[in-house]
């Protein structure tokens, strides 16, 4: 398998569209053209994870977060950032990160740690805007059950917990094919009226590509005519954070020892306690502080993330307590997510997980 056939796999998992704008994600480092031997799965990639790379004969490691986050204007071996890219280099081995790609998927980090607390009724607590499409096409009579069956297939028409939703009106199409070209149906110079369904289906942009080959492929027209809309309508399986609830309200103080004893913590560092039960949680892995506002708005009894500053902690106000875990602690469990769900996918080689610690924090 090539790396570019590699990527393609991880890409339907976390599909690259909708990492956010200021992420760096994707390949990094390597040859897409290469063989892969190994992989090699982390939750950071530093000179560490390159040596355990080399030593497990593995030239491509999937990590979590980028090396690479700013351009680099030198490669000269005085940051950890060029001695990391210098050494994949030297041994060929490729590097490709996720991150945001997999924030926003609703089973991604925020996902697996709602899991992790045993949260129901989830949802997205920051959906991501203009991810929805829609297309319109029309197709003669005969025709409109294949082509929309064809859509159906390649993954339009899918809304929540429905799949297969369309909309469909008959009319009368109007055409009149000229010189040179090859009709399906009607005369060269004449106009033809043909009876024809306009077919509507609502899609997730990641998939455009996929759903515009199948119209192609089964429209029986010489020239589809189609329409693409963006939507402004909320996506609620692509964004980030999650809200859910636990099956039953807890004493704060019990749920702030039990989270830190089942996630295995050294410390949690939190806003004052507001002496009510916790039922509502809204959870986001990783740098959180942009969405305090959007979880109080959930009507959420506490917020867990990291990367929260002194004054942000007052945010919470008296309405929800705010509890920062530790960055790397509220992702711990993305790497072997992504080792799990690539050892289903390949089974042609070796996929390692990786044994290196790459937490930067250490507690006294």
């Amino acid at each position: 398998m090539k790396i570019k056939e590699l990527t393609k796999e991880i890409e339907s998992l976390a599909p690259l569209q909708y990492a956010e704008d200021f992420d760096n994600v994707g390949l990094l480092v390597g040859d897409p053209e290469q063989e892969v031997s190994g992989v090699l799965i982390s939750h950071d990639t530093t000179e560490e994870v390159i040596d355990e790379a080399i030593r497990k004969k593995a030239n491509f490691i999937l990590s979590f977060h980028p090396i690479i986050f700013k351009g680099l204007k030198k490669i000269t071996g005085k940051t950890y950032v060029e001695r990391v890219v210098m050494k994949a280099i030297q041994h060929n081995i490729a590097i490709y990160a996720v991150h945001t790609a997999l924030d926003n998927q609703y089973f991604g980090v925020s996902g697996i740690l709602a899991g992790k607390l045993g949260l129901v009724n989830q949802q997205v607590l920051i959906p991501q805007n203009h991810t929805l499409r829609q297309l319109v096409t029309y197709a003669p009579l005969a025709d409109a059950e294949k082509v929309r069956t064809a859509l159906f297939e390649a993954g339009a028409g899918k809304i929540g917990k429905y799949e297969e939703c369309s909309f469909n009106i008959k009319g009368i199409g109007t055409y009149k094919p000229l010189e040179g070209a090859d009709p399906y149906i009607g005369e060269i110079g004449k106009r033809q009226e043909e009876p024809e369904e306009r077919i509507s289906v609502i899609y997730p942009k990641h998939l455009e590509g996929k759903i515009l080959q199948a119209l192609f492929t089964h429209h029986p027209y010489e020239e589809v005519a189609y329409e693409i809309f963006k939507l402004e309508n909320k996506n609620q399986e692509i964004g980030l954070g999650i809200i859910g609830d636990l099956e039953k309200p807890v004493n704060e103080k019990e749920y702030l020892k039990k989270l830190k004893k089942d996630l295995g913590l050294n410390c949690i560092r939190h806003s004052s306690l507001r002496g009510k039960k916790i039922k509502k949680i809204a959870v986001l892995g990783g740098s959180g502080a942009f969405a305090i506002e959007a979880a109080k708005a959930s009507g959420a009894d506490i917020y867990i993330t990291s990367d929260i500053k002194y004054h942000e902690f007052y945010q919470g106000e008296d309405k929800m307590i705010i509890a920062d875990i530790g960055h790397f602690e509220s992702e711990q469990y993305t790497k072997l997510f992504l080792y799990e769900q690539l050892t289903k996918k390949i089974r042609n080689f070796a996929v390692a997980l990786s044994e290196t610690n790459t937490n930067p924090i250490n507690y006294l």
